[in-house]
């Protein structure tokens, strides 16, 4: 991290040409268990991780925002009397978005200062580790600050959320946000996505001899578009045959009833999404009790259900999953949204190269390109930095 909050002040002062008021930072977030439940007013138990977007700030007297960073060319600059959702474009409808975002949260842009920006991060783009969120809570945290605000976390995150959703387009839950946000050290935040309560739980990994491995596929997926939008309108049509307000209603009990009343595509996106719920809590259940060693065979049972009912896994997700099963993980899945992405393995400590060598092995033989396999660590949420 050193390097990074250095890198941003530099490349800040050289940009803008003088120095930043200070630098905050935001992780991105893997999620144990729980896909594509948040929307559905279920349960996520994501936990942000050591991979971070760190963010250098100065004010301005004027009215303007300014946003440069390490992954784009050009300067972004727009009035804070001209933000709105219409108006913002590419990648920084995410900051931009945030600013716009606070406004209708009840901040008064008419009487902050403009500022200047610069972000860098290590988080990968495209890999289901949500880079996005990461950027929308370091931006929140930060204007925040400067802005004396005075948002809680929780209201941070409903930010971050609206931003994505209008100004973004893209129909994502709560969950990131709130993991970036909330997030602690060696733990998982437990969220309820429909009261927002959440609870962190102690993951235990490293004192168990476990490690959480990364796979990114390398195939990229973009939320705005496509079979996201396609997932969520199939759980929000199954709930109102249903005659729920959400799946959240919907108990594994119910199933039968609901295989009665729905088409079979749609029944299949129902079943996910209350199987997935009822493995939350499992989970959560089983990490208190028995520690995370006992989590392995509902990694698996989730991916089962994302490839079969949810019909969100590509080949690249299935046989990184396969791959790690069948050379000792304890368990694994594909997180993220899908359609491409990452998929994470439960590994004892010991195991991890032998798993990476595997998977690289696996993914030559079938033709694809190079997995990108790393360690990730429970990390704490967003924050300034200096």
């Amino acid at each position: 991290m050193t390097d990074i909050r250095d890198d941003v002040r530099f490349d800040f002062e050289q940009l803008f040409g003088y120095a930043p008021q200070g630098v905050w930072s935001a992780p991105g977030r893997v999620n144990l268990i729980g896909e594509h439940t948040d929307y559905n007013e279920g349960f996520v138990l994501p936990f942000a991780i050591n991979r971070r977007t760190v963010l250098a700030l100065g004010t301005r007297d004027d009215a303007v925002l300014r946003i440069a960073s390490s992954f784009a060319d050009e300067v972004a600059e727009i009035p804070l009397s001209s933000l709105a959702p219409d108006a913002l474009a590419g990648w920084s409808a995410y900051p931009f978005g945030v600013a716009w975002a606070l406004g209708e949260f009840g901040a008064d842009l008419a009487a902050v200062p403009g500022v200047d920006i610069y972000i860098d991060s290590v988080v990968p783009v495209g890999a289901g580790l949500s880079s996005s969120a990461a950027i929308e809570s370091a931006v929140a945290v930060a204007l925040n600050d400067v802005w004396q605000l005075g948002f809680d976390r929780p209201t941070l995150a409903k930010v971050g959320q609206l931003a994505e959703n209008k100004a973004v387009g893209a129909p994502t839950g709560i969950m990131d946000q709130s993991a970036s946000l909330l997030g602690r050290a060696d733990a998982a935040v437990f969220l309820d996505c429909r009261s927002l309560e959440s609870e962190l739980i102690d993951l235990g990994f490293a004192a168990a001899g476990l490690e959480l491995l990364i796979i990114d596929t390398g195939v990229s997926h973009d939320h705005a578009t496509g079979g996201y939008a396609e997932r969520r309108a199939s759980c929000e049509k199954g709930a109102a045959v249903l005659g729920v307000s959400s799946l959240r209603d919907v108990s594994v009990d119910d199933l039968p009833r609901a295989r009665e009343m729905l088409d079979d595509e749609t029944f299949r996106r129902v079943r996910h999404i209350v199987t997935e719920n009822q493995r939350v809590l499992d989970t959560v259940r089983a990490l208190r009790d028995e520690g995370p060693a006992a989590i392995g065979d509902l990694l698996d049972a989730s991916h089962a259900s994302m490839r079969d009912d949810f019909e969100i896994s590509v080949p690249e997700l299935d046989l990184a999953v396969e791959t790690a099963q069948a050379n000792g993980a304890i368990g694994a899945r594909m997180t993220g949204g899908g359609f491409g992405g990452s998929a994470i393995a439960l590994v004892p400590s010991g195991g991890v190269s032998r798993i990476q060598v595997a998977i690289d092995g696996a993914f030559a033989e079938h033709g694809f390109g190079q997995p990108v396999t790393f360690v990730v660590a429970a990390s704490d949420g967003a924050g300034r930095e200096n």
